[in-house]
């Protein structure tokens, strides 16, 4: 697992290397030498992680390439929504099933609540998974010097912890790990507001490497003129990954923020670019 966790970081210095010099369109050499590793070296640890060559993933990260994702022929919700969902293309639809509940749900901020929680090694770094006795409640991606406790304490500080990997939590695992989609449903168990969860849900539609507008989110809940409030109810999606708000980029094709990281996003896109 260390050498998971070593490879996404030798991966991600790549990508900021990549996209920060992609017009100079970089030699492998180039490359090897600013991760300080040998040719042959780097081509194996990435091949192994993207399933391409740091040349060919590059394409995956420019500011072209998401424009030509998003629009391309048909508009994105007919490409996204309804073109294609077989196999990977439903993978959430196929093995996630959401609990959703209002706030008031998780009385008292978490209080007489049992939250199982471990920080497990996944292709973009370490990720936080919680969950009570009905599903996950939290996914994070973790930065190298971060806390997991302050994260959750922050969202659940009267609950009980345990540190232990759930059920559902040992499935996203196993996903993670073989990209297999489970035999049983992965459960998600996670509070907001009803417009939060509405769009929460659009998101979970979302084909796997595909790219939608926020304003396509607006007519999947029958509101496009809500753009602005369905970026923040984006923002505050508190299960990263399952919850794909990755795959959602602003009308003119550029990535957007990510409240794990931009970078992250555009890793995982193009991830999912390369492997989907």
């Amino acid at each position: 697992m260390e050498t998971c966790n070593t490879h996404y970081r030798v991966v991600e210095q790549v990508i900021k290397f990549l996209d920060k010099n992609r017009i100079h369109q970089p030699s492998l050499e180039d490359i090897s030498n600013h991760v300080c590793l040998s040719k042959f070296h780097l081509q194996r640890v990435f091949q192994d992680w993207a399933g391409v060559t740091p040349k060919q993933f590059l394409q995956y990260l420019t500011v072209e390439h998401s424009k030509s994702l998003l629009l391309q022929g048909k508009s994105t919700l007919e490409t996204s929504y309804e073109v294609g969902l077989s196999g990977n293309g439903r993978l959430h639809d196929l093995f996630v099933k959401c609990e959703a509940v209002s706030p008031g749900a998780f009385k008292n901020k978490g209080e007489d609540i049992r939250i199982q929680w471990q920080v497990i090694q996944t292709v973009f770094g370490d990720t936080l998974i919680a969950e009570t006795p009905k599903g996950i409640c939290k996914v994070s991606f973790l930065n190298p010097d971060a806390n997991p406790m302050d994260d959750l304490m922050n969202d659940f500080p009267k609950a009980h912890f345990e540190k232990a990997l759930g059920k559902n939590g040992t499935l996203l695992k196993s996903y993670f790990d073989t990209w297999q989609v489970p035999h049983d449903r992965i459960n998600l168990h996670f509070k907001g507001t009803p417009f939060q969860i509405q769009v929460w849900k659009a998101l979970l539609q979302i084909p796997v490497g595909a790219l939608v507008a926020y304003q396509d989110i607006g007519y999947k809940i029958g509101n496009p003129k809500a753009v602005r409030a369905i970026g923040t109810a984006i923002g505050k999606n508190p299960i990263a990954y399952l919850i794909p708000c990755h795959r959602v980029i602003q009308n003119n094709g550029f990535t957007g923020h990510y409240r794990w990281q931009d970078e992250r996003k555009k890793i995982i896109n193009a991830f999912e670019s390369a492997h989907f």
